[in-house]
């Protein structure tokens, strides 16, 4: 295998799975933690001959003034994520990943996002549009070559911003590049920008948020024409994972889901930019339209979000699913899942990166990745919304392409 290095660049780097993602992947290349939550680690995947740990270097953009030094810290602190001695183990490695770090844009995040931006970014605010693009595109393009990767993979792990505007879903790729002439009048959202300005260094894309990112007609036209391998949207980590699980019991043994409610709290960043209703309304949909799609009918549903400061990086999902039996007998189950949101995300953003490079180095370089489907909430051009089947499919990957090797 080759020893090439492989960068992750991260959009939204400072932020708690990106912090995770960095302390583990320090971790992981130390042998100081073991391989849990790690998908590429079961042994089904040995076959592919994946990149080994070492062989990863962190970088991004990042609107606040902060570090993965001190976001560590704050969730040691205030979450009880890391444990003082993992993190004195990793920082230097942390330091290394914070010279890679720049400031990102605030074209279009949304009121909330911006209020979080920190002075570094600020100073950017009288770019156009096009210039910013050329600086984000600049930045990969350095960070490749600096450290002289073979490939980079963006990862969009930012906050979730405001749902797309309507105009930007019917935009044809000439008429993408038409309004990218103005940050007044593009209807492109900031995760689409870095999507773009990714395409343009020619690094891979995954898109961890229910953010547009690249799941738009144009950018996916643009991904082939750039030949860039992507996929996407909003990771599938916790509470909805349960119900790509559950909902397909239900619908096999043909009981009938009369109503589903989730209540979700927690108290990290992102908690915080879903605190406004606007955020928030993109983040429901993306958790809300799994059930329909298995069940093949649409059962009353209530998905609540709510921001409980003193959660910290806690989520706690209680779900109560109400269903019909044999003779109309009307039952119940009930469920309660309690985890940190950057302790599930981030191994599985590792795991992507891992397996799109793998297609990557396989030679396949664009199109949608579905086999990573079983990642995700809202799968870009899946072919299934059970979360087995699509296991099934990344297994199936997996086969095709230890044949070829």
């Amino acid at each position: 295998m080759t020893q090439q290095r492989i960068g992750i660049w991260i959009i939204g780097a400072w932020g708690g799975v990106a912090t995770t993602a960095a302390v583990g992947l320090s971790a992981l290349k130390q042998g100081l933690t073991g391989t849990s939550g790690l998908v590429s680690e079961n042994p089904y995947f040995e076959k592919l001959n994946l990149k080994s740990w070492d062989q990863f270097v962190v970088g991004g953009h990042e609107i606040r003034d902060t570090s993965f030094v001190e976001a560590a810290r704050y969730f040691s602190e205030n979450s009880g994520v890391f444990h003082p001695a993992l993190l004195q183990a990793v920082e230097e490695d942390l330091k290394a990943y914070d010279q890679n770090v720049k400031p990102g844009t605030l074209i279009h995040v949304g009121d909330t996002i911006r209020s979080l931006a920190g002075d570094a970014v600020r100073k950017f605010d009288t770019e156009s549009l096009q210039e910013t693009l050329a600086r984000l595109t600049n930045d990969m393009s350095e960070f490749q070559k600096q450290h002289d990767l073979s490939h980079v993979v963006v990862v969009n792990l930012a906050s979730t911003e405001p749902p797309v505007e309507e105009s930007a879903k019917s935009l044809t790729l000439a008429e993408l590049k038409e309004s990218l002439a103005s940050a007044v009048t593009s209807p492109v959202p900031a995760s689409a920008l870095y999507a773009i300005a990714a395409m343009n260094a020619g690094c891979s894309h995954l898109n961890f948020t229910p953010s547009a990112g690249t799941d738009l007609p144009a950018l996916i036209e643009l991904a082939e024409e750039k030949q860039v391998l992507h996929a996407g949207r909003d990771g599938k980590t916790g509470e909805t994972l349960m119900k790509s699980v559950l909902a397909p019991m239900f619908a096999h043994r043909n009981l009938n889901v009369m109503s589903w409610v989730g209540h979700n709290i927690f108290g990290n960043l992102d908690g915080k930019v879903l605190d406004d209703p606007i955020n928030k309304s993109n983040k429901v949909v993306s958790k809300d339209h799994l059930l329909t799609e298995i069940l093949g009918y649409k059962p009353q549903t209530l998905v609540s979000i709510e921001y409980i400061e003193s959660m910290g990086d806690w989520k706690t999902a209680w779900d109560h699913i109400h269903f019909k039996g044999f003779l109309d007998t009307k039952m119940a189950l009930q469920f309660t899942w309690q985890g940190t949101d950057s302790i599930l995300a981030a191994p599985l953003m590792l795991d992507m990166v891992r397996f799109t490079e793998r297609e990557w180095r396989r030679g396949n370089k664009s199109g949608v990745m579905t086999h990573l489907s079983s990642f995700y909430k809202s799968p870009m051009q899946a072919t299934t919304p059970e979360f087995e089947r699509q296991y099934q499919q990344l297994e199936q990957w997996a086969d095709t392409v230890a044949e070829e090797s």
